[in-house]
């Protein structure tokens, strides 16, 4: 009976999602040749000899790279994505935070995108739990307490956990890759959340976009409330609190991207983008 409950607790748990870098850290330079690639006539279309040859990484290198490529939202069908395109025309060399942003907010989601989110964040990996469990609860927190939590929520081994989640941590803490964001910085084996460099408004406003898109397409208006609280939604994405999302709501406002009925509540926003790619390019020129 006890191994039947245990094998039944198994299953029940989430699937970590997190070897598909091999033992690889995410390296914005090397996910720019990647880019660089995919750009070209036979884009990521090519045998693996040639892709060493083209991108100058190495046999087990190539593959793991091109999987924190799309995994951050940059490479669509072996092509850049419509994202992917503007980051290759407007920062090439990685060099602004609204590309380290892009990132962040594509690798947030899995390798689910801008699916409908699942009943939990587990549902979609360890990556998505982090960010959407974890982080809201755990401003303050050191390695050992992440991968006591996290071991709790997925099938594999504390030691195999432990082994993938540091890929996660460094993705936000190395210099070469998003660290400038400061979604998340450490000192000794302390990490802290909630003191994120935010990014421009332009650059919200698109993830608010897609995030409409995701949940609210169609829609003329949609309760605050609504955005304020969205299952994997702005809020943790960008590592704040509800109170300083309205703040950033009222920034948009300012810049036209959004209107705000707050006369009488249940207070409303309505939409006054056109296209979530268009406010991603003016993110740029503003940058």
């Amino acid at each position: 009976m006890r191994n039947l409950m245990f094998t039944l607790s198994m299953t029940s748990m989430a699937k970590l999602q997190l070897h598909f870098n091999g033992n690889f850290p995410l390296k914005k330079e090397e996910v720019s040749r990647i880019l660089q690639v995919s750009t070209e006539e036979k884009g990521l279309n090519d045998s693996l000899q040639n892709l060493m040859n083209r991108t100058s990484l190495g046999n087990a290198k190539v593959g793991r790279i091109k999987s924190w490529a799309i995994r951050a939202g940059l490479i669509q069908d072996m092509r850049p994505s419509p994202e992917g395109e503007i980051v290759w025309r407007l920062d090439r060399y990685f060099e602004s935070n609204i590309t380290n942003w892009l990132m962040h907010f594509h690798l947030s989601f899995g390798d689910n995108g801008l699916q409908k989110p699942p009943d939990k964040p587990a549902d979609w990996g360890g990556w998505s739990y982090f960010i959407y469990t974890f982080l809201p609860q755990h401003s303050i927190f050191s390695s050992e307490e992440l991968l006591y939590n996290i071991s709790s929520e997925f099938q594999e081994e504390t030691k195999i956990v432990g082994s993938r989640i540091k890929f996660v941590l460094r993705a936000y803490t190395d210099t070469h890759a998003l660290a400038s964001c400061k979604f998340l910085t450490q000192e000794k084996d302390q990490y802290f959340a909630g003191h994120a460099r935010l990014s421009n408004p332009y650059l919200v406003g698109y993830f608010l976009a897609k995030l409409w898109e995701r949940d609210f397409q169609g829609a003329g208006s949609v309760l605050t409330e609504s955005i304020l609280n969205q299952k994997m939604g702005l809020a943790p994405m960008l590592g704040v609190k509800a109170e300083a999302l309205q703040e950033q709501l009222n920034t948009l406002e300012a810049y036209g991207i959004i209107e705000q009925r707050r006369t009488v509540p249940p207070f409303q926003v309505i939409p006054r983008w056109d296209k979530p790619l268009a406010l991603l390019e003016k993110a740029y020129d503003r940058d």
